[in-house]
């Protein structure tokens, strides 16, 4: 276990956390005024890899060698040079600091954006340490400056990460549809049924890797939900009338993959981040990586009952009538999730995934974005 302190004074900022994997979805915007809900578990803390605010750079003015160097290989919009490294954690796990709105209010709307820098100072010796974001279409969070605290032992032995058998055993899957909560708008607050905002980051990142796993050659996804998710995504993005290579769900306790099985949607150890990986042959396969929940539910997706229930319906049973809400419109990767594993892939400097990066913008997409 970890507690983070003040870099000036030493003083306690966090309650004892112990380190899990970055979510996917860490850096999503999603929606117009929708409110979503805190990032991470309590007690648990992610270091972000990349730099997450400016100053930024745009791209013409950078030199590839430099890009390379920070692990993109592919054009992106703007880099940003704030350093890298932050530790992002639940706000309700801070400890010993105060809001500084009235100069760090950013661009925000309905909360706290961070865009102004740090908006959260220590108690203590009231040096700016945190920002916290709040702020409607953001991912509740509170991100530690790494230049401004220190991560030191203490509270604690943290729990031994369980292997893949405990996590399939106690693992829950991670629905695809929720209702999004809103503010604003002309009827005030609300909210609407759509898919899950998680699904659409887990298949941004997904595929982007599923792009590179074809190497130029059209993907079919097994039917159901996955090709609900992807097929749309891969038939518009990759060329057609060449053989086609087959990805396959893959994982602890499901079948070995057999020949022919050229890719396999596999999961992520969430504490670990480490991709599952199969023994023997297959495991020169290309790994496509999901989040746990989202893997579960694929491999074992809840059917609603054939027929109605009656007497008192337990908690895990959905109704079947009135019928369950469904979204209204096709699944849409997320984006920025999509562009920006993309462009962190090696395989991106082929000249056919560049040119996906290079001419993101087009209307052609805008169905499966």
């Amino acid at each position: 276990m970890f507690v983070f302190v003040c870099a000036g004074c030493g003083a306690e900022l966090t309650v004892p956390l112990f380190q899990v994997s970055l979510p996917v979805h860490a850096r999503q915007v999603y929606g117009n005024g929708a409110q979503l809900p805190v990032l991470m578990e309590s007690g648990t803390f992610a270091v972000d890899p990349d730099p997450w605010r400016g100053p930024w750079r745009r791209w013409g003015g950078i030199d590839p060698v430099e890009a390379e160097a920070r692990g993109i290989y592919a054009p992106v919009r703007s880099l940003s040079d704030d350093p890298p490294g932050e530790s992002v954690v639940a706000p309700g796990d801070i400890r010993g600091t105060r809001l500084i709105p009235e100069e760090r209010v950013g661009s925000s709307c309905c909360g706290l954006d961070g865009a102004d820098g740090p908006n959260m100072a220590c108690l203590a010796c009231d040096l700016p340490v945190a920002t916290r974001l709040d702020d409607c279409s953001l991912w509740q969070a509170v991100r530690l400056d790494p230049d401004a605290v220190r991560r030191t032992p203490g509270g604690g032995v943290p729990p031994t990460p369980l292997s893949w058998a405990e996590l399939v055993e106690e693992g829950e899957g991670m629905p695809p549809f929720e209702p999004i909560a809103t503010w604003g708008g002309p009827l005030g607050t609300g909210h609407y049924w759509s898919w899950s905002p998680r699904w659409e980051a887990a298949a941004g990142r997904a595929l982007a890797h599923l792009l590179v796993a074809s190497r130029g050659r059209p993907v079919r996804v097994p039917g159901g939900l996955a090709a609900d998710v992807f097929q749309r995504g891969l038939d518009a993005l990759l060329p057609t009338g060449l053989p086609e290579r087959r990805a396959v769900l893959a994982g602890p306790g499901r079948p070995f993959p057999g020949e022919g099985d050229d890719i396999l949607l596999v999961p992520v150890h969430p504490r670990t981040g480490r991709t599952w990986s199969p023994p023997g042959p297959a495991a020169s396969a290309y790994p496509v990586p999901l989040p746990l929940g989202v893997w579960l539910w694929l491999a074992s997706p809840r059917p609603y009952p054939p027929v109605p229930a009656s007497g008192r319906i337990p908690r895990d049973v959905l109704r079947d009538d009135p019928p369950p809400l469904l979204p209204n419109r096709p699944f849409w990767a997320d984006r920025e999730v999509f562009r920006h594993t993309l462009a962190r892939l090696p395989a991106a400097r082929a000249p056919w995934l560049r040119a996906i990066l290079e001419n993101f913008g087009q209307d052609a997409w805008a169905h499966i974005f």
